[in-house]
């Protein structure tokens, strides 16, 4: 562990980029980016679940620095295992949407004397109401984050924190860590939405192969977590 301000603070940043790619946080974004056809969307939730995750972690540092609280293991093990409960129900989620939320026409396009079929995927609900549509999209991705921030993160900055002697440098540190996940995330977010973009109602099959993927990860991931966890 570094033992300068800046050393620690810039120790804090790369551990938050880091940490943004542990498996059960791609497969769960992966799920959400999977609903949005907008590239700037699939940023979006990128950067509202890093908001979520640093929320948490703020929370639990003062739980530690200000009131010298401690996570019982019997609550982080529970945690944990909402995680994988959250991934697999995230998963289903998406499966859900791509069966009935979506619809695959196949169309006939005629070229002079040839005719041509081409696949179209039509989503069946109501573009109309943006604005709920807007905050549904920060809702559900910041949930996420809250809740993998009170999981597993918040057990991993209790060892950090206690190594940490000033409480304002503690503090500092969550706060970069938090925006070095947030970095990390956006980025990923942006990497799941390209593909999504540029296929997205040109071509289904193709459409349907991501967001079935992003599913049965996130399902695959959550079974994983909770088979680790003894559960099954």
């Amino acid at each position: 562990m570094p033992t300068t301000p800046l050393a620690i603070l810039g120790f804090g940043f790369v551990l938050g980029l880091r940490h943004a790619l542990d498996v059960d946080h791609l497969a769960a974004v992966s799920t959400i980016v999977g609903q949005r056809r907008s590239l700037w969307s699939s940023s979006l939730v990128g950067a509202l679940w890093g908001l979520g995750h640093t929320a948490a972690l703020l929370a639990a540092a003062v739980a530690v620095i200000g009131l010298h609280a401690e996570i019982p293991p019997r609550l982080a093990s529970a945690l944990e295992l909402g995680v994988a409960v959250m991934l697999i129900v995230l998963g289903l989620n998406l499966l859900r949407t791509v069966w009935t939320g979506g619809t695959l026409h196949h169309h006939v396009h005629s070229h002079g004397d040839r005719a041509h079929v081409h696949p179209h995927l039509h989503d069946s609900e109501p573009m109309g109401g943006e604005g709920h549509h807007h905050l549904r999209t920060g809702r559900r991705p910041f949930l996420v984050g809250l809740v993998h921030g009170l999981a597993g993160s918040a057990a991993l900055m209790l060892a950090v924190l206690a190594t940490i002697p000033s409480p304002g440098l503690a503090f500092a540190y969550v706060g970069i860590f938090g925006a070095g996940s947030i970095a990390g995330m956006v980025a990923m977010s942006t990497l799941f939405g390209v593909p999504l973009a540029l296929v997205g109602g040109r071509f289904a099959r193709a459409e349907l192969a991501l967001r079935l993927g992003a599913a049965l990860g996130s399902v695959a991931v959550g079974l994983r977590l909770a088979w680790e966890l003894g559960v099954v």
